[in-house]
């Protein structure tokens, strides 16, 4: 039995092997005057304590990744919520604005891979839009080939609601 050697460029291996790169949309700064034009912003970040945390958990019935919320109030009401939720093979960066009524008023992906663009779409996003502390999601589609992501995406902005009821909406 004879045996040969395939010799692959280096050039063709490192491209296969090559991780993909998060696309950086906006950075903070643009994601809040994008969804809170001409506002300035006060930092109100919190760190949970251990009741804030399980009450958030069991209100969601989503997990939390970090007790760390990055929050600020906007001068012309409502609250700008920076978030990471998990993606298939990456962490998925996006902003949410939060009306002073308490409502979900747009989402924002700030960086993700490029894979995960089917959550970048406006109108996947806008489905978002009016819900609130309570509301269902239920009518929430996943995308096909997408559908980790658009869950994960999911399963955060219903956190972050339960949060701003819970937390931020209390200390606001």
């Amino acid at each position: 039995m004879k045996f040969q050697f395939l010799l692959v460029p280096a050039a063709i291996v490192a491209t296969a092997t090559a991780p993909a790169q998060a696309r950086v949309y906006m950075d903070v700064a643009a994601a809040q005057q994008m969804l809170f034009p001409g506002a300035t912003f006060e930092v109100k970040h919190v760190t949970l304590d251990q009741f804030q945390f399980n009450a958030i958990i069991k209100d969601s019935n989503v997990n939390i990744y970090s007790r760390n919320v990055k929050a600020w109030k906007a001068s012309t009401g409502g609250w700008f919520v920076l978030d990471q939720v998990r993606g298939k093979d990456d962490w998925i960066s996006y902003a949410i604005a939060i009306s002073p009524e308490g409502k979900v008023k747009q989402v924002e992906i700030l960086e993700c891979l490029e894979n995960y663009d089917g959550i970048t779409q406006p109108n996947w996003r806008a489905q978002f839009y009016g819900k609130q502390h309570g509301s269902t999601f239920d009518d929430i589609g996943m995308i096909s080939g997408a559908t980790l992501s658009s869950g994960q995406m999911l399963s955060g902005v219903k956190r972050i609601l339960s949060t701003y009821a819970l937390v931020l909406n209390e200390n606001g």
